[in-house]
């Protein structure tokens, strides 16, 4: 595969996103809450003058938000000519995958399979290719994740 990584921590998995759908990394600012939005969809926020819509990636894929610390960054990412912070538990680092993607082992459940591309494997070991368009779409009900 040899393509760039940004590596993740969600849910306690190790994810990736191809770097090139990556805009930025950022700090996480002041978060306005929207009414009438998904759970997932924590809000907006700004950046250089750019609204994004911030998204609780554990949300978005189905688990329970208080499980885990949520890092004080997130990732910038369009799609489909939309903005969004993708706010993870930890934001690891960028590597290189070493290997095309495979099929997602069916003990990680359903919900992990229906936000990722497959598992790649990487210098720091395997992670899961999280597909964007997948992950913007609303979640299964809580507990369906696990």
């Amino acid at each position: 595969m040899n393509t760039l990584l940004v590596m993740a921590q969600i849910a306690g998995r190790r994810c990736a996103i191809e770097a090139p759908h990556v805009d930025m990394v950022i700090e996480m600012g002041a978060i306005t809450p929207v009414p009438r939005t998904p759970d997932f969809v924590s809000g907006i926020t700004a950046v250089r003058s750019q609204t994004l819509t911030v998204i609780d990636a554990r949300l978005a894929i189905g688990f329970d938000p208080g499980a885990f610390a949520m890092d004080h960054r997130a990732i910038v990412a369009t799609h489909e000519r939309s903005a969004y912070a993708i706010r993870v538990d930890a934001i690891e680092d960028i590597c290189t995958a070493v290997s095309d993607p495979d099929q997602v082992p069916g003990g990680f459940g359903e919900a992990w399979a229906r936000v990722s591309s497959g598992l790649v494997e990487t210098r720091v070991g395997p992670a899961l290719l999280l597909n964007l368009e997948s992950l913007l779409k609303a979640p299964e009900p809580f507990g369906a994740a696990a």
